[in-house]
């Protein structure tokens, strides 16, 4: 592969149980290398973007760039239960400090898998990875249909690009391009700590129209009323793109991120929420991001991120 990493494929081993026969397979029974040369059947595409920069640049803790590989290291001992294949596709890293470099070569990447068919899931990296992530998307539609932006999140993440980009800032860099290409900003925006965004972050994201719900407001209780209002973004959609930062997660079950929630929601609204994602036919893309393997306790953060990969792709 000249053009992208080579794919390490020694992370996907684990667990034999030889005696269950073919019910017994996990990940790494079943994943694939992907090949540049295509002539693949369509399946999930893992991409990895190792970079913080990002959140180096935010001020944050660093660490997420160890994420690509730390979360495949559980994904490969999870249970299989996939009807598609998934293939690896290896990882952008982000050695330089050169950011926008970065996310030109992982909007490539997302660009070709969706032009093979594939179902792109990258796994960051800082929350910087959303602009790789979209402007891939971005690339392959060519501007065919409307595109909606659903970030699990408790940050808008819409900080004014000033002299560079960093995790705080991909979703004012979307708008930005988006008015640039004559586009609508469609992004909703689910999770939101108010005390973790300022009143300058909640007057832009209502100049910019955008749909928040705050994490107070995000509980079983009312699961009815959020899946009417995700149906009703989703309504005005043709295509989804889905970004999940961890630290929208309790840090009680996601503690390896740069910034822990203090109130967080829980698995059992976020996954609800996914499957009606899913359902609507629309998802072409989506991400993880934040998880950082130096701040884990006992991996279980990792296992909270290969389980929501797991929810992703079946």
């Amino acid at each position: 592969m000249d053009k992208f990493n080579p794919v390490d494929m020694s992370v996907w081993q684990g667990r034999q149980d030889p005696e269950d026969g073919e019910l017994a397979l996990r990940w790494h029974d079943k994943v694939q290398p992907w090949s540049q040369a295509g002539h693949t059947v369509p399946g999930v595409a893992l991409v990895g973007f190792a970079c913080d920069e990002g959140v180096r640049r935010n001020k944050g803790r660093v660490g997420a760039a160890g994420a690509p590989l730390a979360v495949r290291k559980l994904l490969a001992n999870t249970a299989w239960h996939l009807g598609r294949p998934v293939y690896d596709s290896g990882d952008v890293n982000c050695d330089d400090g050169d950011l926008d470099a970065a996310h030109g070569r992982l909007a490539e990447r997302v660009a070709s898998l969706l032009d093979e068919g594939h179902f792109p899931l990258v796994l960051g990296g800082g929350h910087e990875v959303a602009f790789g992530s979209w402007s891939g998307l971005n690339l392959h539609l060519a501007g065919r249909g409307r595109i909606g932006i659903i970030n699990f999140d408790a940050h808008f993440d819409l900080r004014m690009k000033l002299e560079q980009a960093s995790s705080g800032t991909p979703f004012f860099q979307i708008a930005e391009q988006c008015a640039a290409q004559g586009t609508p900003f469609t992004y909703a925006c689910l999770g939101v700590a108010e005390t973790a965004n300022t009143q300058a972050l909640f007057a832009r994201a209502e100049a910019l129209g955008v749909w928040h719900v705050l994490d107070e407001a995000m509980t079983p209780a009312e699961l009815p009323a959020l899946l009417s209002g995700l149906d009703a973004f989703i309504a005005r959609c043709d295509h989804l793109y889905l970004t999940i930062d961890l630290d929208v997660l309790p840090a009680a079950v996601m503690p390896g991120v740069s910034a822990p929630a203090a109130r967080g929601v829980e698995l059992a609204v976020i996954e609800p929420l996914i499957a009606h994602i899913r359902a609507s036919g629309k998802l072409r893309l989506a991400d993880l991001a934040e998880y950082n393997p130096s701040l884990d306790q006992d991996n279980r953060s990792a296992r909270v991120a290969a389980r929501l990969v797991h929810q992703l792709t079946k």
